[in-house]
Formats: C-alpha cells, structure tokens, sequence
C-alpha cells in the first residue's frame, strides 16, 4: 500500500529472510515510477507474482515490528469503501508525516566528465559547487542559481553526462534526547571515592560539582547535566573537563516533547440528575453500545464523562474524547488533567509532527502516559490496542466531517465503526443533537439518556431578538451594533463582568465592490469573492489561501471608488476598540490563533479577565466555559 491516490495496492518481490521478518502492518521504502522512493505499508504477504508488471525488489525494511494494528487496517478498509477513496489516501492522512520517510534527489559529479567548454554559465555554476562540494541536494542548486526551477538545467546537465542522480531516503523524525551525567565506573568502591573528593580539594568548582553529584543522586534518580550545573553553580566547561578525565561521563535518554503533571484529584461528586444520566447510559449499555446523551448547555456533561472515563481506567481499558474544535482541547485538558494526572495524550494537527509520532509511539506501546487521548477528528486514526470507551463531545457539529483532503470523512461516524470492532462503548453527547443521531435514537437504534437541569439549579439564559431593519429605520444603529446591544455591553463592563460577540466570517470585509461599475475581485481558482484583510492590506479567498495586495483602484474600469461590504470579526474588533476604548477587545479566529499556542494565550487571557470583549467566530460557540461571561451577542 502507498501513500497515493491510486486504488490498488502493488505487489514486490522480497528474499526468504525478508518474508520471514516482515508481518503485515510493517514500513517498507519501495521504488514506486522511474526514481521516485514511497514509504510502502505491508499489506499482505504472499507467493503470487503479478501478471501485468515485473515486481520490483524493496529497498529496505523500515521497523522492526508493526507500525499499524491489524484493527487499523480493518478500520482504513471501511473508510476507503464508505467514502470512496483509495487505501493510499486513508494511508496518508491516518498516518503523522514524520512516519511517511521520503527519498531527496541528490546530484553527485561525473568523475569522468573533463570538457568544461560547453558548459553554460549555469551549469558551470553547478559544476564549480560539485567540485567543492561531494554532492548536492535540489534545494541547494535552487540556492546556488537564485531561481526554483532549476530541473531543465539539472537534465541538459544528464544529458551532457556532467552529473548523475541518486534519491536517498531520509528519516524526518527525530527523538528528542536529554543529557544526563553518572560517575564513571572505576568509582564505585568507598576507598576510590575518598580519594576522587581529596584530589579535587584545590579545584574548587570541580569539588562543589562532584559534592553536589553525590546530594543528588541520595534520590536514587537519574541526574540531568542542566540540573547538576544549576544546583552546583557551575558551568558546563567545568562538567566537560569532570567527564574529559573520566570522573564523569554523559549518556542521554530519549524523553517525550509533551508530557502532563503527575497529580492527580478524586473526581467530584455528581448531583442526583448527574447521577441519574449516569445510571441510566450504564444500563443503555447493556442493550446498546451507543448511547446519545442529550443534556442543556451547563448541566454537567463532562463530569459524567470522567466517571465513564474513570470506569474504563480501572478495567485497565483506553479511552478516546473526541472535539470538534481544537480551541475546546486546551479547556478540556486541564479539566481532565485534575482528574488523571499524566493519563491523558492530546492529538491534533496544532502539535508539531515529532510530537505527534511520539503519541503514536506510545499508544503502540499502551504506555500508561496514553491511556486518555484527547483530540479532534484525526485522532481516530491513532493505533488504539485495548480501547474501551470513545466520548464524542458536541456529536453534532459540522467540523467532525472532513471536506478536504480525501478522504472526506466524518470522525463522528467513523468513531462509530471504530468502537464496533473494538467491541467498545460510545457516548454522543450534546446540548442539540444532530437530526441523524436524535432520529437513531427514537428508532431504539442508540440509547436515550436526557440530562435537563443545569448544574446548581442555573436558570437558562434570557435571549432577546432585535430587529435590525426596525433599528435602522428609526437610526438606532451605531456602526454594526444596536443601541440595545451597546447598552447591554456597558451594563456589563460596569460590573466588570465579560462579553462574547459572535460573528461566523473571519477578516475586515467579505466583498470589496467598485461603487462605478459593480466589478468585485475574484479569486483566479475557486471563483468566489475574495475577502479584504484590513491589518495585512490583502485580499485573500478562504477556501485555497489565494492571496493579493488590495488594489488602489478597480481592475476592470480603473476607478478608484472602492467600498466594502459586509463586516467580519476584523471589522466588528476595530468598532469595539473605538466605542470601549478603555476595555480590552480579544478576537479569536483562524487569523489570531495559527500558532501552536495561539487558542491557549487567548482563551487563557479571557479566563483570566485581562480581556473585557472577545470577538470570534465559530470555534468561540463549541462548548467553551466561562464562568464570568454575563452577555453573549450573535450579530447578524
């Protein structure tokens, strides 16, 4: 199986030995076209030879046991059928990139070559570098000519028999190590040690360092050089020249990038309706392994989930927690964290790729540190050994269906089907269920379990509709905003309690309009209008990233009377920050939060209260909690 859209899987030829070693599931580097080096997936071993093609040999084996459950495979065959897409694609969107090694062009000099005459200036270029250098990758002949398509002059180059080309696979994971530091073995006995303190005593900071070595390690815990250095006050020239007379020496072990505090809490106890939901989904359980839980917003939900959770730990079980937003993981995490200490993994696309492998690694390895994982919609994909119970929280958003790429899955049903053959237990839980779901469970399909009171007798917010063509006929509008609304805020801000604005359209202004003849810019690739981004000064089209300065004047009749219509969270946060200049105004969007802690800052922030307004869009609806939230306004 190769990570391509192609339907079928490919058939290569390998020796006894290999066919002994290999089981299905393992990494294989194959030759795949005229030079190109895929990362195959064994998906079969047998002694049939293809009959319209020679089978090419393997290049090399990449593991050493199976990267891929035979569960997983299982569970890639349903979503490629159900969805119609290849295996391959399934292959390359389950599996994290740093595990799909790839192969790099690599130019070396024909040694034989001697008539530098006919060379263009280019190509000699090229061949001056080559003689400095033993080879030389694509990337760097792109450096060397300053342009980047450099492959015509690559192949006049072959041609000319100047050079030739080899690919070279190449790993991208790379584990992350810690130094750590340990006496050498010739000072194990008291005697030696006696004599290692007497002969540092005029060597003042190396003394301290031995010393301090010995306070350490009382701990009976490995000792990181960083920690040896900080708690002796010393350099790390003065460890170098410890370890350089073989007093010290280091070694390093490979740790994990991201791992949680240990701690954890007894979970809290449910009140009689949280009870009673939970009593009820267990015996749903016996007639059903799917079970919808319809609970109003504030009623409590997660805390039944972490007794379900805590059920499945004790049996020694894993669980999957399925969000739809990313923004809702950093929420959840500390949640679950007070509860499960170091239990919990967390996956999704914002985590580096390194981080990611290592999750897989240590779910292949039913670590007790990936007993929980939590993440959004590719997390399905996760090799799952022992698992017990999946929650899909918020069952009926639209962001668990995957548009694109292919495969166009929907995590929540592929969940589904997951727990199926794992023979394990799913909750859907929501405050509005889908119509699917809701209609599965009237028809006995799922189990029904309603959860209607808000946790502490809440009373359900008041929400009140405001007529917008009304307030403007009477000119009861300020930019975007009514005067009902503004008064509300105010009310708010003044008793330091906080507001959220919705708007579902991210940027200043979905359209930009020539108000002489109408033209609008287009995007070249999609045909849709392209949105004007005030703070970067762009127009840029949502659905393929298209991007282009915003234009002094129109494209079709050359005015310069360009207008903007429409209004985005850009739009709505610069209002704000003119009406309430002495309040803090938040936005979150794709735009604020593109980096790997841009939902933590910000909803740590708002938490915090160091920001009075947050303006979002739909990753702010997704069951977020915030507990001095007093006014929530949906405009348009």
């Amino acid at each position: 199986m190769l990570p391509i859209s192609i339907q079928k899987a490919y058939t290569y030829s390998v020796t006894n030995e290999e066919a002994a070693f290999l089981k299905k599931g393992m990494r294989v580097a194959v030759s795949f076209g005229k030079n190109k080096i895929y990362t195959g997936l064994v998906f079969n071993i047998h002694q049939d030879p293809p009959t319209l093609y020679e089978s090419k040999d393997i290049e090399q084996i990449l593991d050493e046991t199976p990267i891929i459950t035979k569960i997983q495979l299982k569970h890639w065959e349903w979503i490629s059928s159900y969805y119609m897409c290849s295996l391959g694609e399934v292959y390359k969107a389950a599996l994290p990139s740093a595990l799909l090694l790839e192969s790099e062009t690599i130019v070396f000099k024909n040694q034989a070559f001697t008539e530098e005459d006919i060379l263009e200036d280019e190509e000699f270029l090229i061949f001056e570098a080559l003689q400095h250098q033993s080879q030389l990758t694509i990337h760097q002949i792109s450096d060397i000519l300053g342009k980047k398509k450099v492959m015509p002059v690559i192949n006049q180059m072959i041609r000319k028999s100047v050079i030739y080309l080899k690919e070279e696979i190449y790993e991208q994971y790379k584990p992350k190590v810690e130094k750590y530091v340990r006496l050498h073995t010739q000072y194990t006995s008291d005697e030696s040690l006696e004599k290692l303190v007497s002969e540092l005593s005029n060597a003042k900071k190396q003394h301290a360092a031995v010393l301090t070595y010995f306070q350490l390690n009382s701990a009976k815990k490995a000792i990181k050089a960083k920690d040896l250095e900080k708690n002796a006050g010393i350099s790390s020239t003065v460890l170098k020249a410890l370890v350089g007379k073989d007093i010290f020496e280091f070694y390093h072990l490979q740790i994990d990038r991201i791992s949680f505090d240990g701690t954890s809490n007894p979970l809290k106890n449910l009140n009689e309706f949280q009870e009673n939901a939970l009593s009820e989904i267990k015996t749903s359980f016996h007639e059903n392994d799917i079970v919808l839980l319809h609970g109003i917003t504030s009623s409590g939900k997660t805390e039944v989930y972490t007794k379900l959770i805590d059920e499945q730990l004790q049996k020694g079980k894993q669980v999957l927690f399925l969000l739809p937003e990313i923004a809702l993981t950093t929420q959840i995490i500390v949640r679950l964290q007070q509860y499960f200490g170091n239990q919990i993994s967390v996956f999704h696309s914002k985590y580096s790729m390194n981080e990611r492998v290592e999750v897989w690694n240590n779910m292949l390895e039913n670590k007790s540190k990936a007993q929980i994982i939590l993440g959004a919609r590719s997390a399905i994909f996760l090799p799952f050994s022992n698992l017990g119970l999946i929650v899909v929280d918020e069952e009926h958003e639209t962001s668990y269906k995957q548009f694109e790429p292919s495969p166009r899955y929907n995590a929540r049903d592929a969940a589904i089907v997951l727990a199926k053959m794992h023979q394990a237990k799913i909750v859907l839980g929501s405050a509005t269920p889908s119509i699917e779901s809701y209609f599965n469970a009237q028809q006995h399909k799922y189990g029904f379990v309603e959860l209607n009171k808000r946790f502490g007798e809440v009373k359900l917010p008041k929400i009140e509709l405001i007529d917008l063509r009304e307030k403007q006929r009477k000119k009861q509008l300020k930019g975007h905003f009514t005067d009902t609304l503004l008064q509300y805020i105010q009310e708010a801000l003044d008793l330091k309690e906080q507001v959220i604005l919705f708007q579902n359209r991210r940027g200043f202004s979905p359209v930009v309009e020539c108000k002489t003849c109408g033209f609008s810019p287009q995007c070249p690739n999609c045909d849709v209008s392209l949105t004007y981004h005030k703070f970067k000064h762009e127009l840029r089209c949502h659905y393929c990233s298209y991007q282009r300065a915003m234009p002094n004047s129109c494209g079709a009749c050359g005015s310069n009377t360009l207008d903007t219509k429409g209004f985005g969270t850009e739009q709505i946060e610069l209002e704000l920050k003119g009406l309430f200049p002495d309040f803090k105004i938040g936005r979150m969007d794709l735009d604020t939060t593109r980096g790997k802690f841009g939902y933590q800052k910000i909803i740590g922030a708002f938490e915090a209260r160091e920001i009075d307004i947050l303006v979002g869009t739909q990753m702010l609806s997704k069951g977020l909690d915030f507990d001095n939230v007093s006014l929530v306004g949906i405009l348009n």
